[in-house]
């Protein structure tokens, strides 16, 4: 194998592999990849080895995608498993300080492209790449003492060892799911996403994971007790300015300080009031459809428009590169278990619409009396079929959404923005139809009218007369 010297440098960070210059794409939207850090016992590493199953990079034609999985096996004496997330997610800066490699997501949504520039530069192999990671991880981490990589580019390997990583994801989460932020005085910070989103500031709490989903409360302490200097910092909670919304002055703060002073606040429960800022490596986004006045929610694997038009890719780009933007809001997976899930809007009562795939795999968190008036794809693919919808469910959106946590009424459910003519000739017809004796279920079927907004129309006709 020659010697290759890569060029590496943070200055690269952030580098876009552009589909002119792109010699082999991994994992993404078209194949499986994961990324995994696992703590093992140092007499059972072989510090610096990197071995390669299935096809090696020199191996493979340009513009191929395919399956890839990266194993990082990891010792020392102040490593546990709490460090595993942090050393992972520490893989999205590290790998992309090497010019012409691009590193985008976490966990099991990798997104991975090589430039033509190392082939160019001679690079034949996935060792040639990845040995100098062990040293980058090294000279960051000091506390790692001992580490060696397994690539995994055979299909069916990837396909075994995925769901190997799958079972390791599931067993972080659900530590974290028994921990609540009552429980605890201290939040944690991530800014590990500031060379992509440059005022993105992350908040971890017990409550909230982070956006990408790579990284626990229990991950964020394990890193700050380790590594303080470094991207994951301890955040004193303090008293909490509105609990409903999850406001903190620490946290505002924080924000203020950690964006450049592009932001003064930052609500953790909320998607409407100085919400979250949304690095771009979020699992999961949130949309508001005013329309409707709920909160649609769709994943990276959805490849479809949203009832509002979008797919979650341009929704993602709106919303993506550490913004706070009332309306859209990214998350991670693990936030739609918790019971501080969107409080302040409504939590779950205020959710219309989902990813039929995303429903599926979060079905255990969602409240069980919203599980049928939640539409997927299947059951509206555009905002007509979605009120269609809503109507007949009798979602609580249509009369107004009160939300659990304080039993408010925070929405006055549907109104007419105007009572025209033709809706006032279609209700006197009703009317005369039935001989005055109203169903509101058929009201709802036939003229697609709330309860809300039928009156309206029944006080309009009083007005002109027509109805006493």
């Amino acid at each position: 194998m020659a010697d290759i010297k890569l060029d590496i440098s943070p200055m690269y960070e952030g580098e876009r592999i552009r589909k002119d210059d792109l010699w082999v794409e991994l994992g993404g939207p078209k194949a499986d990849g994961f990324e995994l850090s696992l703590a093992t016992p140092m007499d059972e590493i072989e510090d610096g080895k990197v071995t390669v199953i299935g096809p090696d990079l020199g191996e493979t034609p340009e513009g191929t995608t395919m399956p890839f999985g990266m194993i990082f096996r990891v010792g020392g004496e102040k490593i546990e498993k709490d460090l595993e997330s942090i050393i992972e997610r520490r893989n999205h800066a590290l790998l992309s300080y090497i010019s012409g490699l691009m590193h985008l997501n976490q966990r099991y949504d990798i997104w991975m492209r090589i430039g033509k520039g190392l082939k160019k530069k001679g690079v034949t192999s996935w060792k040639e790449v990845y040995a100098p990671v062990i040293d980058l991880y090294k000279a960051e981490m000091p506390f790692i003492e001992k580490m060696d990589i397994t690539i995994v580019t055979d299909p069916a390997k990837v396909k075994e060892e995925l769901a190997k990583a799958m079972a390791v994801y599931k067993t972080r989460d659900e530590r974290a799911k028994g921990l609540h932020d009552e429980d605890v005085d201290v939040f944690y910070g991530c800014t590990l996403c500031q060379a992509f989103a440059p005022t993105s500031a992350c908040v971890v709490t017990p409550d909230r994971p982070s956006l990408c989903g790579a990284i626990t409360w229990f991950d964020g302490r394990a890193a700050a007790k380790v590594d303080p200097e470094g991207p994951q910092f301890a955040i004193e909670k303090g008293s909490a300015m509105d609990e409903v919304s999850g406001e903190y002055e620490a946290i505002n703060q924080m924000a203020e300080q950690r964006s450049g002073g592009e932001y003064s606040r930052m609500l953790l429960y909320t998607f409407f009031d100085a919400p979250h800022t949304s690095c771009g490596c979020f699992e999961t986004i949130g949309f508001y459809m005013p329309e409707v006045d709920g909160i649609g929610l769709a994943d990276r694997d959805f490849k479809g428009a949203t009832p509002n038009g979008l797919p979650f890719s341009t929704m993602a780009g709106q919303t993506g590169g550490g913004k706070q933007v009332v309306g859209f809001l990214g998350m991670g997976i693990l936030y739609y278990f918790s019971p501080k899930f969107l409080q302040a809007d409504g939590g779950w009562r205020r959710i219309v619409w989902m990813s039929k795939g995303l429903k599926e795999r979060v079905k255990e968190g969602i409240d069980a009396d919203m599980m049928d008036k939640i539409a997927t794809e299947d059951d509206a693919k555009d905002i007509a079929a979605l009120k269609a919808f809503l109507l007949k469910v009798n979602h609580p959106v249509v009369d107004g959404v009160t939300r659990k946590v304080d039993n408010k009424k925070i929405t006055e459910g549907w109104k007419l923005e105007e009572v025209d003519d033709d809706i006032k000739g279609k209700v006197m017809a009703y009317i005369e139809k039935t001989g005055g004796d109203i169903n509101m279920d058929t009201v709802k079927s036939e003229l697609a009218l709330t309860e809300g907004q039928f009156m309206q129309v029944v006080e309009a006709l009083q007005e002109d007369g027509v109805l006493e």
